[in-house]
C-alpha cells in the first residue's frame, strides 16, 4: 500500500464518484477503477458497495477513509514543518481574528519583533475555521482565534478566557446604570452577531452563552465582521456581545457594559500545526506568557 492508493480511495470517497475523483486527480477513470480495486484485494475486504448509485462506501470503506483522510493530513504537515525547518531565512505567519487586535496580541508581536530581529513576521486577518485550514495548507504558522473547533492536525492552547461585555447604542434604556447588565435583559433586542459565514464563528459562540443560560434572543441579525456590528451598535440597530478588550477601540458613540452572567466568556486560542515545535512558535508562546504575567492575567502555561 503507498500514499498514493490514499489519495486516490480519499478522493473517490469524498467525490462520491470515480468520474469527478478522476478529474480531481488529474489521472483516467479505468487506473484509477484499477488502483481502488487493488487497494481492496490487498486488505481483503470490500470498501465500496458494489453497484451503489451514487457510489456508498461500506463500513470498512468509513473507516479506511477517517484514518487514511488523518493520515495524509499528517503527511502534508510533515512537509510542510520539514521545509520550515530547512529554510535559511527565518519566517512566522501569523494568523488572527480581528478582536485579538484589541487585546494584547499587537505588543505580544512588537516585543517578538524587537527580541527576534532575524525573523520577518507577516499577519494574516481570517476566521478561527479559516486558521485551522491554513495551517494545515502550511499558509500561515500559528493562529490566533476563539472558536474551539477540534482537529486531529492541529495543536490548540487556550491563552486564557476573556469575558464577554455588551455594546450599546448612546442612549439605550440599558446605558444609565453602572450595574452590569444581565443577558436577559437583552433578550428584545436585535442581537447583532459575527461573522456571518463561515460557521462555526465566534456568533455561535455568543448563541450558545445565551441558550446556556436558558435565554433564545427574539431577533438576530448576522453581519459579516465585528467592525460592520459596531457601527450598526452606534446607528441604533441592536446591540452585540464582544470580547473586553472591544472596548479599547475607543468609540463616541457606542457604549460598553460589563455582564452579570457567569460562563459569559470567549477564550483566547494559539493555533499551531500538530508536533510543530519549531524555535519561532517556542518563543512567541514565551513571549505571550511573559507578557500576561506582567500585566496580571491569569493563565495556564503550556508548552509545544
Amino acid at each position: 500500500m503507498e500514499l498514493r492508493h490514499l489519495r486516490y480511495f480519499v478522493a473517490v470517497a469524498e467525490e462520491k464518484n470515480f468520474t469527478r475523483a478522476a478529474k480531481r486527480l488529474f489521472i483516467a477513470q479505468p487506473p484509477l477503477s484499477r488502483q481502488i480495486q487493488q487497494l481492496e484485494e490487498e486488505l481483503g475486504v470490500d470498501l465500496i458497495e458494489k453497484g451503489s448509485r451514487p457510489l456508498k462506501l461500506t463500513e470498512a470503506g468509513e473507516f479506511f477513509q477517517a484514518h487514511a483522510s488523518e493520515l495524509l493530513e499528517k503527511v502534508g504537515a510533515l512537509k510542510t514543518m520539514t521545509q520550515r525547518v530547512g529554510k535559511v531565512e527565518r519566517t512566522l505567519s501569523i494568523g488572527f481574528v480581528a478582536s485579538t487586535l484589541y487585546g494584547l496580541l499587537p505588543e505580544i508581536v512588537r516585543r517578538f519583533r524587537t527580541r527576534y530581529t532575524h525573523v520577518q513576521v507577516s499577519f494574516h486577518e481570517m476566521t478561527t475555521m479559516e486558521q485551522i485550514k491554513a495551517l494545515k495548507e502550511g499558509r500561515i504558522d500559528v493562529g490566533f482565534g476563539r472558536v474551539k473547533a477540534e482537529d486531529a492536525s492541529v495543536r490548540r492552547i487556550v491563552l486564557r478566557e476573556e469575558r464577554l461585555i455588551v455594546a450599546l447604542p448612546i442612549g439605550h434604556a440599558l446605558s444609565d446604570s453602572d450595574e452590569p447588565i444581565r443577558l436577559l435583559d437583552l433578550q428584545n433586542d436585535v442581537l447583532l452577531v459575527y461573522p456571518k459565514a463561515p460557521r462555526p464563528s465566534f456568533a455561535d459562540q455568543v448563541l450558545e452563552v445565551f441558550r446556556a443560560h436558558g435565554i433564545q434572543p427574539r431577533n438576530v441579525l448576522e453581519v459579516r465582521e465585528l467592525q460592520i456590528a459596531l457601527g450598526l451598535v452606534a446607528a441604533g440597530e441592536g446591540v452585540s456581545v464582544v470580547p473586553e478588550s472591544v472596548q479599547g477601540m475607543k468609540r463616541k458613540d457606542v457604549f460598553y457594559r460589563t455582564l452579570a452572567d457567569r460562563q459569559a466568556i470567549s477564550p483566547v486560542m494559539f493555533s499551531v500545526r500538530n508536533l510543530d515545535k519549531s524555535e519561532e512558535l517556542v518563543n512567541m508562546l514565551a513571549v505571550i506568557y511573559e507578557i500576561y504575567d506582567e500585566v496580571g492575567i491569569p493563565h495556564v502555561k503550556e508548552s509545544l
